[in-house]
């Protein structure tokens, strides 16, 4: 597999991290991550200087402290489907209105990197912001709209 599949999740929290009405979620951030970092086709997802949830993890560009970040890498479109519909992920996928605002702009943006590459936080955030001035396109699209890896001959 010359490419993986990485991708980011940008979404504004109701509370901040340490309300009482944002607990559940953060109680849960473990036990997800632990669940994604033992899933078939995981590969890399980003943490805190302590090894934790990407939730704590400051972003240039995202100022405002109730937005939080996912980013992560997976060998392929299935395997990251296939864990965050069929895994215990679901489960708070369906309840993430009680801790997320609702956005009428994309929170997640998909796109291919070569085998073996991170890109910088950065970039990650910056796929997202122009799925949402551009809509979908190979730079960078929604999970539900994927877009193929590059060929042999494409960077």
């Amino acid at each position: 597999m010359t490419h993986h599949l990485a991708q980011i999740n940008v979404a504004r929290l109701r509370r901040p991290l340490d309300h009482a009405e944002t607990a559940e979620f953060v109680e849960a951030l473990d036990p997800v991550n632990d669940k994604a970092e033992a899933a078939d086709g995981f590969i890399w997802r980003l943490k805190d200087e302590a090894g934790q949830s990407s939730s704590f993890v400051p972003v240039e560009g995202i100022d405002d402290p109730l937005e939080v970040v996912n980013y992560s890498i997976w060998q392929d479109v299935a395997a990251l489907e296939h864990f965050v519909f069929k895994s215990g992920h679901v489960e708070f996928l369906r309840r993430r209105r009680e801790w997320f605002e609702r956005s009428d702009q994309p929170s997640t943006a998909c796109w291919w990197v070569p085998a073996g590459t991170i890109p910088p936080v950065g970039e990650a955030y910056q796929r997202l912001q122009h799925l949402r001035a551009h809509g979908p396109s190979s730079e960078a699209w929604p999970l539900n709209r994927a877009f193929p890896p590059p060929g042999p001959d494409e960077r």
